[in-house]
């Protein structure tokens, strides 16, 4: 069975346009921190996902390879699409969302990356009351979206995995998902 990584920064529409491509996909929808935090939680390290960055380096690098492999297993079953991100923008620089040791494990088939114009990002931002998000300029979310292709490439050459970007435009979400299941079907 398949392993594909869906991917884009935050007010992408990444989550809103799986959403709506599952509903016609066989696919099971696995998020990474969800795998991350449960198998956290039964080694007894963490009650909850804001204790998750408490944990020292080494442990996080730990948790984040037991859940590669876990996802792994579960596509001897089934088709899965892992709901993760690409790059994390840190005050320090970007850090790879999925390093070597997860790749090596959850051996993925495919990466797809989604994205909008920076501007209508940020619009997306500003309007959503139900997040608390980081101000950043045009220019910053772009940069981010460089990063999230450039990071996604070098996955692909470590794996040997395809890369496809689906656009999700304002007001054109069923041409989006429509890309993602054809991308996927």
């Amino acid at each position: 069975m398949k392993v594909v990584v869906v991917a884009g920064i935050p007010g992408s529409g990444s989550t809103t346009v799986l959403k709506d491509a599952l509903k016609n996909l066989d696919y099971v929808h696995v998020n990474y921190g969800d795998v991350m935090l449960e198998i956290a939680q039964n080694m007894g390290l963490v009650e909850d996902r804001d204790s998750m960055r408490k944990l020292s380096p080494d442990v996080q690098k730990e948790v984040q390879r037991k859940a590669a492999k876990s996802i792994r297993e579960r596509a001897e079953e089934n088709n899965i699409i892992v709901d993760t991100h690409c790059t994390i923008k840190t005050p320090h620089g970007f850090l790879p969302g999925l390093p070597k040791w997860v790749l090596d494990e959850l051996q993925p088939d495919q990466f797809v990356l989604i994205e909008a114009d920076g501007d209508e990002i940020l619009m997306r931002r500003i309007s959503d009351t139900t997040r608390t998000r980081d101000m950043e300029k045009l220019k910053d979310i772009n940069l981010h979206q460089q990063m999230n292709r450039a990071v996604s490439m070098a996955y692909a050459a470590l794996t040997g995995a395809t890369v496809q970007i689906i656009e999700n435009h304002d007001n054109r979400l069923d041409e989006s998902v429509d890309g993602i299941i054809e991308t996927l079907s």
